[in-house]
């Protein structure tokens, strides 16, 4: 028995499906596995298929011609086009998660393209305008924006490209250029005692250690951070946190001598709403009075001006001096309003023009 790849496509009609199978069936081809990429001509249907040794290239061509199937291509397959397409673009995406540089090399496995260029040439979404190029796919070439503003370029020689595809192709490009960007957000910090830790914006992966620092920070601390006698807030709203709306939470994080383990010791969160913004901070417990919280506030203090928001707030508890005495050493302008026991601070900031609040 032999492994080959059919691509044909069929219309999208109650049965016609079924008379491409059984004129494979009638000649001993074994299905192993099919895709149907939708398309305006019709279902694109992609087989893997055991074949008799007897059989070949245009034996299954013929076969699919009987079976009502059009535009036919056929190609001998490996052993390794047994593994499912979810699992193969879950595999590249982990290799891209550890090498966002591989993007070429994924999407040629990803595609079985001929060629791979990128291009600093930035893709529309349809029209040429200012010297950019079409996103899409176009036979058997296929465009991608990449979010570092340039394109992919794909070429192979058959069969042609479909949606289905170029979607999967996106999706891998927007996920390499999202590890990218996380890169580049992510700093170390040297604090005054001359320790280390790296900060970074938090997403909702980090919901496991992010609540392991509640449980590790004393219910004044918490009391000061959530302004309530409530204890630890619940699960779900953590992770409301970690992945708000509007606005972003950073995460400091040490890493164990060993190198094996992480631990979030900071929380920093700015929630967005209207022309404003709210700040806060977590600090564990034996982490404070280290310069932590003001490195962390500074950051927050730096993404809102650059979001374009009017002012920044902070609800600070009266007893919490050590906060107060934080802010007042970013050497900003501020306003204090005290309603009972909580100090509300209003740093005024520079509203710009942003096209999208972060």
């Amino acid at each position: 028995m032999t492994l080959w790849r059919i691509r044909a496509t069929v219309d999208d009609r109650p049965g016609y499906l079924s008379v491409l199978t059984a004129s494979l069936a009638l000649r001993g081809v074994n299905i192993l596995a099919v895709q149907v990429h939708t398309t305006e001509a019709g279902a694109v249907d992609d087989f893997l298929v055991d074949a008799p040794e007897t059989l070949g290239e245009a034996d299954l061509l013929a076969a699919v011609e009987k079976g009502r199937g059009r535009n036919c291509w056929v190609a001998r397959s490996e052993a390794r086009g047994l593994v499912d397409q979810p699992t193969r673009v879950l595999g590249l995406a982990a290799r891209l998660v550890r090498d966002p540089d591989a993007t070429g090399e994924a999407l040629r496995a990803l595609l079985g393209a001929e060629t791979v260029t990128w291009r600093p040439v930035p893709v529309v979404a349809a029209g040429p305008a200012g010297g950019a190029v079409t996103a899409g796919v176009d036979g058997t070439r296929m465009r991608l924006g990449d979010g570092a503003g340039g394109s992919f370029d794909l070429a192979r020689v058959a069969p042609d490209f479909t949606p289905a595809e170029y979607a999967r192709a996106q999706a891998l490009v927007e996920l390499a250029a999202t590890v990218v960007q996380r890169a580049a957000e992510q700093v170390t910090l040297v604090l005054p005692d001359g320790s280390e830790v790296v900060v970074r914006p938090a997403g909702p992966d980090d919901l496991p250690a992010v609540l392991a620092l509640h449980e590790r920070c004393s219910a004044r601390s918490l009391h000061r951070r959530y302004l309530s006698g409530a204890g630890r807030p619940s699960p779900e709203r953590v992770r409301r946190l970690l992945d708000p709306a509007r606005g972003t939470t950073l995460v400091a994080v040490e890493t164990d001598p060993a190198g094996s383990a992480e631990s979030v010791v900071a929380m920093a969160n700015l929630l967005g709403e209207g022309d404003q913004a709210e700040a806060a901070l977590l600090v564990a417990d034996d982490r404070q009075r280290r310069g932590l919280g003001g490195a962390l506030l500074r950051r927050l203090v730096a993404r809102a001006d650059r979001a374009g928001y009017a002012a920044l707030e902070l609800h600070v508890h009266t007893g919490n001096t050590p906060m107060l005495r934080t802010l007042h050493r970013l050497g900003r302008p501020m306003r204090l309003d005290r309603d009972g026991s909580v100090v509300t601070v209003t740093l005024p900031l520079d509203p710009r023009p942003s096209p999208a609040r972060t």
